[in-house]
């Protein structure tokens, strides 16, 4: 098959002025766009690489693609922008991999995908969503559980997630929800601190879609509390040890894969995904986000790292999203 690729890079997009110092960090890495080629062409297929926004357009009018490997994020601050590309390839009636445009629009809007998840039955932290500076004096933010972690609502890649996202007071919540609302100029979530361990799941195939591994994210320095945020993850190879397998208890690892297929299923996921949980100090998990359009770098990828952990080369992980999206259009696949 001719495959094209999809992506958005980080050179390419460049940051706007005024925009936060991580404005770009959900954009990929040349790195990334070339590890899913080297991984696709041994398969038998020839790799275009299409790039994103107005190139990608042009690119892919102006090639007969058979198929599109979908990675791109999408532009701009719009709570949809990963739908992009997934709608114009509807909109061409041409196959592509990964979830579609209605699911990446709704998971990128964290306050919707808790609903849609709570009303499932799936346990998360309580919130509150903060719109704008007036509603920061209206809402009764003395009586909320603290401590808080204040976040942007509609962003990926630990955008706005620092060490001093936790909060321990209400004047505290409405500085750094302040802040926030100025620089990623979107809403905010207050949301209740769940103070145990980060426990990311990696979900990849469909019908049935198959809990690819559950991994904990383990500080390397001990702390009271710990947060996996962006300057950890920038710093990952310092800072934390991942343990896939995650050693846990037995219960508490069914809990946490019953409730990813769930999600994943409820949100209308294809193919693969990471979803977030955090442990309480009880070991009780909780449903934090998810991202249906997980990051594939290599080296840092959350997802990669836990299929290399598992014994999986990056080419077979690559060759199960591509196989789990195959399925779905038989024309593609030629006997």
């Amino acid at each position: 098959m001719k495959i094209g690729l999809a992506y958005d890079l980080k050179e390419a997009v460049g940051a706007a002025p005024g925009c936060p110092e991580d404005a770009l960090e959900e954009y990929d890495s040349p790195e990334t766009v070339e590890a899913i080629a080297t991984a696709l062409e041994p398969l038998g297929h020839s790799v275009v690489k299409l790039g994103g926004g107005r190139e990608f357009i042009t690119n892919i009018l102006q090639n007969n693609i058979d198929f599109v490997f979908n990675i791109s994020e999408g532009l701009g601050n719009h709570r949809s922008r990963e739908a992009q590309v997934p709608a114009i390839l509807e909109m061409l009636d041409i196959p592509y991999s990964g979830s579609d445009p209605q699911c990446l629009a709704i998971c990128l809007d964290k306050p919707l995908t808790k609903r849609l998840v709570a009303t499932a039955g799936i346990r998360t932290p309580r919130w509150q969503l903060v719109t704008d500076y007036s509603q920061l004096k209206e809402i009764p933010l003395d009586g909320f559980p603290l401590p808080a972690f204040v976040k942007p609502a509609y962003e990926g890649s630990s955008k706005g997630i620092r060490l001093g996202s936790r909060t321990e007071t209400a004047a505290q919540i409405a500085e750094v929800a302040a802040e926030l609302l100025e620089h990623y100029r979107q809403p905010v979530m207050v949301e209740e601190f769940i103070a145990g361990d980060e426990v990311p799941v990696g979900m990849v195939g469909n019908s049935p879609a198959k809990v690819l591994g559950i991994m904990r994210v383990l500080a390397k320095k001990s702390s009271a509390y710990f947060i996996y945020s962006l300057e950890v993850k920038r710093e990952w190879e310092q800072l934390v040890d991942y343990e896939c397998p995650a050693q846990l208890e037995t219960g508490i690892l069914e809990e946490i894969a019953n409730s990813s297929l769930r999600v994943f299923k409820v949100l209308g996921c294809r193919d693969f995904a990471r979803l977030d949980f955090k442990l309480s100090s009880e070991g009780v998990p909780y449903f934090l986000e998810i991202n249906p359009l997980a990051g594939l770098n290599p080296k840092s990828g959350d997802l990669p790292i836990m299929a290399n952990k598992l014994g999986w080369s990056y080419q077979t992980l690559i060759s199960a999203i591509l196989n789990a999206a195959l399925q779905r259009y038989p024309q593609c696949v030629r006997g």
